[in-house]
């Protein structure tokens, strides 16, 4: 069977330990879908794998706020971030919500018909916009979409979404057993803060979400990120942070005229900057320029998630803090 993976061979989900394996059990419980391939292509990096799915659920899964209002946010920046597995993904968990409708619409490429529905899915994609949903719940929002700005570009990067992307019938996904799970789980509310403990790293919580599970999912996630940039030399990490603070957030990158480093001679720099800026561009070609001894599944991981936490800060900045 051809791996979904492009360039890891990360282990199966029920051969894994430790903090991984943690991750594993929390995901098929509290998500729905067991080996989430998003989760399973960071497990090489068990700290990013546990940052990445704690603030997924303590955002997208967790707390108070309209389940289908998230999902419409993190449909929105998948949009933006050009990421057909995650637009299908979210299509099919608003299917197993129960929004039918809403979710056949949006896989005809159509608007929401609700105007509430639509300024939630135009702030998704671009979140430099005034917040359509009160400040209060803004580590729900603003956490599920940068959970997904982070998420989007992994997937991208290290997933073959032509190969797991398919046009299968929501309907009949869903009227199976592992369907069943996932409809029981999109509509249960579990208990937030229950993915701290599986944290391994810590780091200062963001302004619009301090004091919550979130903030301390989204702090944990970023300092684990950040320990990519020691792969680089610290000319490359300082080119590849100040290339991304640059940028302003949004606009894809050129195919020509892009800035990108020369493959052969900064490999590293090249792949981080892809990672922030277009990920779904990074070739066998670039990897495999990089990917010398001893550069690990670990490592590689790490790198990847360290430019994609750059595009998440990037993305951040550009935040109107209203409500």
């Amino acid at each position: 069977m051809t791996s979904p993976f492009r360039f890891t061979s990360p282990e199966p989900a029920d051969e894994t330990t430790g903090t991984a394996a943690a991750v594993h059990a929390q995901v098929t419980r509290d998500f729905g879908i067991e080996g989430a391939l998003p989760f399973v292509a960071l497990s090489a990096a068990p700290d990013l794998m546990a940052g990445a799915w704690a603030l997924m659920r303590e955002s997208l899964l967790s707390g108070h706020a309209s389940r289908t209002e998230k999902e419409l946010v993190t449909y929105g920046v998948s949009l933006a971030n050009r990421c057909p597995f995650c637009v299908g993904a979210h299509t099919l968990l608003l299917h197993a919500g129960g929004d039918r409708e809403l979710a056949g619409s949006l896989a005809r490429g159509e608007r929401p018909a609700d105007p509430e529905h639509d300024r939630l899915l135009a702030w998704g994609q671009d979140v430099r916009g005034r917040w359509p949903f009160a400040a209060d719940d803004a580590p729900e929002f603003v956490g599920s979409a940068m959970a997904f700005h982070f998420i989007n570009r992994i997937v991208s990067a290290l997933i073959d979404e032509e190969a797991v992307s398919g046009g299968a019938d929501p309907a009949e996904l869903l009227d199976t057993e592992a369907g069943h799970a996932l409809v029981r789980a999109v509509r249960a509310r579990p208990e937030p803060g229950l993915s701290l403990p599986l944290l391994g790293t810590g780091g200062p919580q963001p302004s619009w979400a301090a004091g919550s599970p979130v903030g301390a999912a989204f702090g944990a996630l970023r300092a684990a990120a950040h320990a990519g940039a020691g792969l680089l030399d610290e000319p490359d990490a300082a080119f590849v942070r100040e290339s991304v603070a640059a940028w302003d957030g949004f606009t894809p990158l050129p195919l020509t005229g892009d800035g990108l480093p020369d493959r052969a001679e900064r490999p590293g720099a090249r792949l981080a900057l892809l990672a922030a800026r277009a990920p779904y561009r990074i070739t066998a070609e670039d990897v495999k320029a990089w990917r010398v001894e001893p550069y690990t599944d670990h490592r590689l991981v790490h790198l990847v998630a360290f430019g994609a936490m750059l595009a998440v800060e990037r993305v951040e900045a550009g935040l109107t803090a209203q409500g």
